[in-house]
């Protein structure tokens, strides 16, 4: 009897745009389910602003049931401090989330997610992306940059735990 494949959900989180992405992992290769954006509120407070991400990001659990979730740490410029704090706003919405629906939360650094795709921590927007098109066999590179990151992390989560399997 074969095994299910797991199901990861990668998450770049954002208060406007939120990139996400669900793979099934199996012994091989990562394939595609779905991939797309969820839009934050553009207008009201911030706790109006999050209703929409957090309904988004249930709808896609509801709807794919993945067995996991990884989502990209917060990374904060010293010229920006405010957006990383918007961000950990949303990106703890997604965390209760995955939390109400009992998925575990792995978390990883940009860094990190760029040197697993690519060999190194600086790659490129452009390189990280060709990265996941040939990954995935893709037709085109993905679009927006928002999805990209998120099937980035969902793939970084893959390899990762085949690493820990054939340790």
């Amino acid at each position: 009897m074969q095994q299910k494949p797991t199901r990861i959900l990668g998450v770049d989180p954002g208060l406007g745009i939120t990139g996400y992405a669900v793979i099934e992992s199996t012994a091989t290769v990562p394939r595609l389910c779905e991939a797309g954006v969820i839009r934050g509120g553009r207008t009201g407070t911030l706790a109006e602003r999050l209703v929409p991400l957090f309904d988004g990001l249930t709808d896609v659990i509801e709807t794919f049931e993945p067995s996991v979730m990884a989502i990209e740490e917060l990374y904060s410029h010293y010229q920006r401090p405010k957006t990383a704090i918007l961000m950990g706003h949303a990106r703890g919405c997604f965390c209760l989330a995955a939390a109400q629906a009992k998925i575990p939360v792995f978390s990883y650094a940009a860094t990190q997610i760029k040197r697993i795709l690519t060999g190194s921590g600086r790659s490129p927007k452009s390189q990280m992306q060709s990265a996941i098109q040939k990954e995935l066999s893709l037709p085109t590179l993905p679009e927006p940059p928002d999805v990209a990151d998120a099937l980035a992390v969902a793939i970084c989560h893959h390899y990762l735990c085949l690493r820990k399997l054939t340790a």
